[in-house]
């Protein structure tokens, strides 16, 4: 199978971004470093699969970097203030390079701003830096377009001309990337699909059990809609484990390659997954910063989007083994890393571009 066919990529730049970041998070300008980088990836919780896969890839990104000392760190949940004392002990120890996620933004302005004015060299993963943060790599979805490839596979399953409800989930309202993903399904239903009402999106929680309980309630308030998408990682869990209580099937689509999501697809309770690939995300990132630290070249700048894959009937098989392991995750992106690491104008765009 071409992989490079299965990518959702965004629209290319008109001209490659490897900029230096002068004042922008992209280091001292000492030079090439030679011996063990220090280096560390901080991200939000080590509780959902999205961020276990950003780590595993960033550990990987190391690895294949050679001779990086990596330190991961994460609250065991959701929690900002935390993740800030963490990102900022990390400052002290991983002078060659930090990538960092998370779903507390605006708490991270002036902690990356006093990092890069200590001249360390600053990526973030899967969340645009706050404006003002003195960050100028970004490692992230065209999260609109993921929501659009998603809405698209769905509607694959609803005739033109039906009626009734679409119900959307968020399961972390005001978080913007999870709302750019619903803005993209919702267009598509209006284009498409024209005769649908879109409900919501309601508040579905973050956490396993909370997001369980609330699309429970969710469901039993709208019984009879055609579909039920979310934007997260525990929702297409959350949803196949109601049918499997209640016997009934529903038309279900949701993001990220969760072990139980890819169980859902394989068993029919989800029709598709959007995957956004972070493990792909964190090894990019990773790897910049230490082709940063080795090269002494300026760090790459803008906004990488390494693109997104649809999960459904058709490679679920390929897909629940690319997640077996470490190593089949590694083997399974190794081509998409190389092409996109030897080609970074064909994935950079401004970062003010960000969607």
């Amino acid at each position: 199978m071409d992989r490079s066919n299965k990518w959702l990529r965004g629209a290319v730049a008109g001209c490659a971004l490897v900029l230096v970041a002068c004042g922008s998070g992209g280091g001292t300008g000492d030079g090439p470093k030679s011996g063990t980088l220090r280096m560390a990836f901080v991200y939000a919780t080590t509780s959902q699969n999205p961020f276990q896969e950003m780590a595993l890839g960033a550990a990987a990104g190391a690895a294949d970097a050679g001779d990086v000392d990596l330190t991961e760190t994460a609250p065991p949940s959701i929690n900002g203030p935390q993740q800030v004392s963490q990102f900022q002990a990390a400052v002290r120890t991983a002078r060659d390079g930090i990538a960092m996620e998370t779903l507390t933004p605006d708490l991270f302005v002036r902690p990356l701003q006093q990092a890069a004015a200590a001249g360390v060299p600053l990526a973030t993963v899967d969340t645009v830096p706050p404006a003002g943060a003195d960050v100028g790599l970004y490692v992230g979805n065209d999260n609109t377009e993921l929501g659009r490839s998603l809405a698209m596979e769905i509607i694959k399953h609803i005739p033109v001309g039906t009626t009734g409800d679409v119900v959307l989930g968020n399961d972390i309202p005001g978080l913007t990337l999870l709302s750019q993903r619903l803005d993209g399904m919702k267009a598509v239903l209006q284009e498409q699909r024209p005769t649908l009402t879109v409900l919501g999106p309601f508040d579905t929680g973050s956490e396993p059990t909370d997001n369980y309980n609330k699309w429970n309630n969710t469901v039993k308030a709208h019984p009879d809609a055609i579909a039920y998408l979310g934007a997260g990682a525990s929702d297409a869990v959350s949803l196949s484990l109601i049918q499997k209580n209640t016997g009934r099937r529903m038309l279900v689509g949701s993001c990220d390659p969760d072990a139980q999501a890819l169980v859902g697809v394989k068993d029919g309770y989800v029709a598709a997954l959007a995957s956004p690939e972070h493990w792909l995300k964190g090894y990019l990132a990773i790897r910049l910063l230490a082709e940063h630290a080795r090269s002494g070249k300026p760090l790459t700048q803008g906004w990488w989007n390494p693109g997104g894959l649809i999960i459904n009937a058709a490679n679920i098989d390929e897909i629940i083994a690319r997640q077996q392991s470490d190593a089949s995750r590694r083997q399974w992106f190794a081509d998409a890393a190389a092409r996109q690491l030897a080609d970074p104008g064909s994935y950079l765009r401004p970062l003010a571009d960000a969607k």
